[in-house]
């Protein structure tokens, strides 16, 4: 492995999304990502939504160049061979609840003693403290929580989904930036490691713009607006005439009068009471209405080459088929070719982001459980005789 990351180790003790998404991002730009999996049954990840031959396709993904080693957690010598690969590590991450690992024997103040070095990057639903450190939080309860939710969706619908684990990746993302400066700070001798508490529900809530003054200078709170930008005018989602929808953001003053000259309306650019973005939130109604009536009558190619000729922001809502298919996300190296046990060729998503000098890279897709077992094991300095005896006890697979 090469980047930005290599001389990294990670020790990744986590299922599903947030803590394993967070390690394969830097498992990506180099860093040396070792997964603590179960015995058995591994990764529940690993039976998640569309198969391939048994194993998730979200699998391959989420875990591609990690190392795959199945430890015992519950048994003394997998406890203490936890501890040999926190002791040579700069990163541990986790999600599972808190407490959970201090009832294991390898809580923070455990490896902390072991590695001063250390950075333990810990997700959870609530975070280390607090009256909900408890509680059982997955990525849909830390969008609900973190108000996300509240704010998604038709105006008079119910609140929405977004469509995809986003508490779950935004509280990765979180993660990987506090593992970074801790790193930062390690690994220019200002102190040693420490640990990064991340909740999922914080995670969401940091996203969530001028919400609170908003709330609490004004009394105003934030509803579902269905595709508009509610204070912001005029952008929104439109209907096209061959049944399509093209996003148009037409919000900044100089884009505002292009927009309105490509629709043919003169009067509006140059109508001085919507020169500014306020005097066009106040009629953001009366806007969205003279936009829907210029794209209904044309198609959605049409719209979006009128517009671009117009330097106005604006895109079709893209589908997964509208995605592979895009010469761009391919000119971006976006969609990858990767070979699936078997021979099976499969476009996977590319690297974000791109570094000039030190890009990201795939090196192997999510591995077999266990495949990495002995030879991580042999790197800690057991012998071949030593693995088969744990084999057979149990403490490793």
């Amino acid at each position: 492995m090469s980047g930005p990351l290599q001389g990294i180790r990670v020790i990744e003790i986590g299922t599903l999304i947030a803590a394993p998404f967070a390690a394969r991002l830097m498992a990506e730009f180099g860093a040396d990502v070792i997964k603590i999996e179960a015995p058995e049954t591994g990764d529940p990840l690993r039976k998640w939504r569309k198969l391939h031959e048994g194993t998730s396709l979200w699998w391959y993904l989420q875990s591609r160049n990690k190392k795959s080693i199945c430890i015992n957690l519950k048994s003394p010598e997998g406890v203490e061979i936890v501890k040999k690969l926190a002791a040579d590590a700069d990163v541990v991450i986790e999600n599972l609840r808190p407490g959970a690992l201090e009832k294991l024997g390898i809580g923070w103040d455990v490896l902390h003693a072991i590695n001063p070095k250390l950075t333990m990057v810990r997700i959870s639903g609530y975070g280390q403290s607090g009256p909900y450190r408890d509680r059982p939080g997955f990525g849909a309860i830390g969008e609900a929580m973190g108000g996300i939710r509240y704010t998604t969706g038709e105006v008079d619908g119910a609140p929405a989904r977004v469509g995809v684990s986003l508490g779950d990746s935004l509280a990765s993302l979180h993660g990987v930036i506090g593992a970074l400066m801790s790193l930062l700070r390690v690994k220019t001798g200002q102190g040693d490691g420490q640990v990064v508490d991340v909740s999922l529900v914080e995670s969401v809530f940091n996203l969530m713009e001028s919400l609170v003054p908003e709330y609490d200078l004004l009394g105003h709170v934030r509803e579902r607006s269905g595709g508009a930008l509610p204070g912001i005018a005029p952008s929104n989602t439109y209907p096209t005439e061959d049944h399509g929808y093209v996003v148009i953001a037409g919000n900044s003053d100089p884009i505002f009068r292009r927009l309105m000259q490509v629709i043919g309306r003169a009067d509006l650019a140059d109508d001085p009471a919507l020169a500014r973005n306020d005097g066009r939130a106040a009629q953001s109604a009366m806007l969205d209405a003279a936009i829907a009536a210029w794209t209904s009558h044309h198609s959605t190619d049409d719209v979006l080459a009128a517009l671009e000729r117009a330097e106005v922001p604006a895109g079709r809502i893209y589908s997964v088929a509208d995605i592979v298919g895009d010469p761009h996300y391919q000119a971006r190296d976006m969609l990858l070719n990767a070979d699936l046990p078997g021979g099976k060729s499969v476009k996977m998503p590319g690297i974000v982001p791109k570094l000039s000098d030190t890009p990201g890279q795939v090196m192997w897709q999510g591995p077999e459980l266990g495949a990495h077992t002995a030879s991580v094991l042999t790197e800690l300095g057991f012998a071949a005789d030593d693995i088969a005896r744990l084999r057979r006890e149990g403490a490793v697979q």
